[in-house]
């Protein structure tokens, strides 16, 4: 099954690796980021065609053992066959999800809106816990972020908290958290006691750069307005916010965390960026998905993506009907269980499609 495939793969590389040592960045840059990125997927499927070349030829002889007149050696070659039957399937596992053609933006870094929806300042206070969650959730990776924009409450919330994050695959992690989150938790305001459920949005869209999205002047509307919210003096004494207006999409953009308008010019331009690659993401994303609910049924997934219930300690993700119980650990950023069992959940949707299993 794997065999033709990996040898014309490993050849591949070896095509790769020839043009590689035989061009410099100098030479074509984009042609050498092309071709490194072909070597990082290829590399592991070489090594994994070595190893699974050898392990049929043992097989083969030992095949060969098992007929032998000696009963001695024929039950060791049976005993040694069960255990390289075993290493054969665990190797196929191990290459089906290699061969798994690889997520067009996984190098991307992200930019994460959060929006407060049902539930007033309840969502709204929910919408910086959910921001302190990934923040600590980048910092246990390693990844960097920055703030690029909010608008807050007064009360300690936020109606929305924009912020990019830099750092490698933070889209894999990432993606899984785009959709509607509910919480179930008592406001501290609540004197009675009573439970309120509350919802937030999760957008998270894969950093664009100039060259992934052509943005024409001509299309952009752009606003000067003085800052309102917390900022001293500096607030309402110069037209340092920005506001753009793409007029073929209609999508709007604002930025006035930063004093300086050309700060805050810049950052209203990443985040319009990302949201017109979006637009290919969503696209490339439905056709991905119209194919596999063809194949292995839809599994509605429109809705809340995952609730929080403070007074249960649990945290259930719908899509994949898992819960934690340690709610504190994951708003501090444990994200790590809940994470891992959604790319489990993905890698497993994506095997079904391609190897019909």
């Amino acid at each position: 099954m794997f065999l033709e495939k990996l040898k014309s793969l490993d050849s591949r590389l070896k095509e790769v690796e020839k043009e590689i040592n035989s061009l410099s960045v100098a030479d074509n840059k984009e042609r050498y980021k092309e071709l490194t990125k072909q070597y990082s997927y290829l590399r592991p499927l070489s090594m994994k065609y070595i190893q699974y070349s050898k392990l049929l030829d043992d097989i083969k002889d030992i095949e060969d053992l098992k007929k032998a007149e000696d009963n001695e050696i024929k039950e060791m070659a049976f005993c040694e066959y069960e255990d390289l039957v075993k290493k054969k399937l665990k190797i196929e596992a191990e290459i089906k999800i290699l061969l798994l053609p690889s997520d067009p933006y996984e190098d991307k870094n992200i930019i994460v809106e959060i929006r407060a929806g049902t539930g007033g300042d309840e969502a709204a206070l929910f919408v910086s816990d959910l921001y302190r969650m990934y923040v600590r959730f980048a910092e246990r990776n390693g990844w960097k972020y920055e703030f690029l924009d909010s608008n807050s409450t007064g009360l300690g919330g936020y109606r929305e908290i924009v912020f990019e994050v830099n750092g490698d695959r933070v889209w894999r992690y990432f993606k899984f958290e785009r959709g509607a989150h509910r919480v179930q938790r008592v406001p501290e305001t609540e004197a009675s006691g009573r439970v309120h459920t509350s919802a937030v949005t999760v957008a998270v869209l894969p950093e664009a750069e100039e060259v992934d999205v052509e943005i024409k002047p001509e299309d952009l509307k752009i606003d000067t307005y003085r800052a309102s919210g917390a900022g001293g003096q500096h607030v309402n004494k110069t037209d340092s916010a920005i506001r753009i207006t793409h007029l073929p999409t209609g999508l709007v953009v604002a930025c006035q965390d930063e004093r300086s308008q050309m700060k805050n010019r810049a950052k209203a331009f990443k985040v319009l960026r990302a949201k017109l690659y979006e637009q290919k993401v969503l696209e490339y994303e439905k056709r991905i998905s119209d194919e596999r609910k063809q194949q292995i049924g839809s599994g509605d997934r429109s809705g809340k993506i995952r609730t929080y219930n403070f007074p249960q300690n649990r945290i259930t993700d719908h899509r994949i009907g898992y819960s934690v119980y340690n709610v504190a650990e994951v708003m501090d950023g444990d994200l790590s269980e809940l994470v891992n069992k959604l790319i489990e959940a993905d890698m497993e949707s994506r095997l079904k499609v391609d190897y019909n299993i």
